[in-house]
């Protein structure tokens, strides 16, 4: 078997790496090779502490390091089964919530197995029926399988893209790939450049990216819904899943009952598992009704679910109500954990800490993120670890139901950019007059709105108005969405815990792509349906709760930590993001107070986590030796 060191698999999370040369170098020099597989699997080791391995062909190898979830004692990656005149080797991160069916139908065509995971389940698949297996999949995954009998690599991302999936293919045509940037740079010969291209995507999009865009020059990322065919032949892309328009036919009470029935059908899925699952339950609609699904389920055995809620120290003395964030979370948040009964704990971060993690949270995505809204969420996904391994969210309902402000403001309707970042002023703000020149925001950002807007999947008998809010609902779910997606994987994932996000089901993306927004915001209520859909599982109170989005910190004694890091930063002339910043216009925004209301990004993006931001870049630019082309 050739270069076979592992055979049995399991459901895990994990990380993946590997490579391809088309001249079949491999063998020729196995040591080396097999070294270097196992540092890049060294460099993904936060995803999978439990577990390592490789496999090496003549064209092709794969790493991979394991988080056990899933049958914990049998499960080891890669693994490899016998294929026509060759062998078929695979290196998966993720899950797969409809992994019986599948099984089930293999085994109906003679297909046997030896273990019970997930991940042989697939690799039959693709023996069975091709590349088209992954249409079967009903799942979050990062794939890739090696198939000696044509000396071809696949490498397969999931529908919405929740698993990452990075890849560079190099002057002399080797492709290589990993979970996480951090993957490719364990090889000497790929260094982290910086281009104008990348320096916009930082300061003009930024913490959003391009689809498939790396950031870093010659780093790219496999497309949500698609995979990629590597060979002798070169590297082709192809599209396995898209969203489609049509007209809606379901009478309200249809609709109703078919999303309550598609919620729910996938929380219970993603159940799954042999260790201890928890929620993260905020008191909003969306966790409230995850946690409501589960602790249901595990009543029926008279066990006990366990949530977690989050909130940062002294944030009852320091919180200030405002348009995007009314209220605070833990009334409700109490309020749920009575009603349902939970082993609720409390988690709360400090301001210091808090600012400490920034340079944590850039470790976990290899980029600039969130500022202090990721990683305050890296610090409770550590302190969640503690006590489970796996918990679900309610990410992503939002931009499914349409939840925001953006989905029926008038402004934001009318506005022919990007909702959530109408105003590139205070991204301006900082940057040096000669940067600004070079980099051409304005233009970028409105080529990238342009070029995502263009792809909108069209239905003739939308009306204008409707036709907009399905151009809104595509920017969410391929921009807004996705950085939150990235977000909830990395941080989680550096922390050892899997977080599951149950709403990006692509089955609930597909139904609810094309019901009109008079029944999603049914008697104009954000997210009317799926308020109707949950009725009788959540109590009135937080069942008709407006929405309040992720905590965030209004201590004025973290933004005084951060404006004296910022002070220290720009007085070192060796800081590398001082090589884009102003310092006159840095010290006149240090003397400004804070506006908490007028977010640049998102909901709650304003002027501390504008210093965050700048802070991580330059953490970012210095740890990774990042070498900037700009001129």
């Amino acid at each position: 078997m050739e270069g076979i060191r592992f055979t049995p698999g399991g459901r895990i999370m994990c990380g993946i790496a590997g490579f391809f040369h088309p001249k079949g170098i491999y063998q020729n020099n196995s040591l080396r090779f097999k070294e270097r597989l196992s540092a890049m699997g060294a460099a993904v080791k936060r995803r999978g502490p439990d577990d390592e391995g490789i496999w090496l062909g003549n064209f092709m190898g794969l790493s991979h390091r394991r988080l056990s979830i899933i049958d914990p004692e049998g499960g080891r990656q890669p693994m490899a089964n016998a294929y026509k005149d060759g062998f078929c080797a695979i290196a998966y991160n993720g899950e797969l919530y409809n992994t019986k069916e599948i099984k089930k139908d293999l085994l109906s065509r003679g297909c046997r197995f030896k273990t019970s995971s997930d991940t042989e389940v697939i690799l039959e698949g693709y023996m069975e029926y091709g590349t088209d297996f992954v249409k079967r999949l009903n799942g979050i995954f990062a794939i890739a399988i090696a198939d000696t009998s044509c000396q071809t690599l696949f490498l397969f991302r999931d529908r919405v893209g929740v698993k990452p999936l990075f890849y560079t293919v190099t002057h002399e045509g080797e492709v290589i790939f990993g979970s996480e940037l951090k993957a490719l740079f364990a090889l000497p010969e790929i260094s982290p450049r910086l281009d104008i291209a990348g320096a916009n995507e930082i300061f003009s999009l930024g913490p959003a990216r391009t689809d498939c865009c790396g950031v870093l020059k010659d780093i790219r990322e496999v497309r949500p819904g698609h995979f990629l065919t590597v060979n002798s032949s070169g590297l082709c892309e192809e599209t396995y899943w898209k969203l489609e328009s049509r007209p809606h036919t379901d009478s309200w009470e249809q609709t109703v009952e078919k999303t309550a029935f598609l919620v729910t059908d996938s929380i219970r899925r993603q159940m799954v598992s042999d260790v201890p699952i928890c929620a993260f339950l905020s008191g909003g609609l969306d966790s409230s009704l995850v946690s409501a699904v589960c602790a249901a389920e595990l009543r029926k055995n008279g066990r006990k679910f366990t949530t977690f809620s989050f909130d940062f120290t002294g944030n009852d003395l320091y919180f200030r109500s405002n348009d995007f964030q009314p209220t605070r979370d833990r009334p409700y948040a109490e309020e749920m954990a009575d009603y349902l009964k939970t082993d609720h704990h409390f988690l709360e971060c400090g301001s210091l800490t808090l600012e400490k993690r920034l340079s944590d949270s850039v470790l976990a995505h290899d980029l600039p993120a969130m500022g202090d809204i990721d990683s305050s969420l890296l610090q409770f996904c550590s302190m969640v670890k503690d006590h489970c391994k796996v918990a679900l969210t309610g990410e992503c309902a939002d931009e499914i139901f349409g939840g925001y402000p953006w989905f029926h403001k008038e402004s934001c309707l009318r506005a022919n950019t990007f909702p959530w970042t109408m105003d590139l002023a205070p991204r301006k703000l900082l940057l040096k007059d000669d940067f600004l020149a070079v980099l051409h925001m304005d233009e970028y950002v409105k080529n990238a709105y342009e070029h995502s807007l263009a792809r909108t999947p069209r239905c003739p008998e939308d009306t204008p108005l409707e036709a907009r809010r399905r151009e809104i609902s595509w920017l969410n779910l391929n921009w807004f969405m996705r950085t939150l997606l990235e977000r909830m994987d990395r941080t989680s994932m550096y922390c050892g815990l899997e977080a599951r996000v149950p709403f990006a089901d692509h089955r609930i993306i597909e139904y609810l792509w094309n019901v009109p927004w008079e029944m999603k915001a049914k008697d104009g209520v954000a997210k009317g349906l799926l308020r109707h859909a949950a009725k009788g599982l959540l109590p009135e109170e937080v069942l008709w709760r407006k929405k309040s989005p992720y905590p965030k910190t209004y201590d004025k004694k973290y933004e005084v930590l951060l404006a004296g890091q910022i002070r220290e930063l720009i007085r070192d002339p060796s800081a590398p993001v001082m090589e884009f910043l102003d310092q006159k216009k840095v010290e006149t925004f240090l003397k400004s107070p804070s506006d908490y209301g007028k977010p640049w990004y998102g909901q709650l993006m304003a002027g501390p986590q504008m210093m965050a931001y700048i802070l991580q870049v330059n953490f970012w630019l210095s740890h990774y030796g990042i070498k900037t082309l700009i001129s």
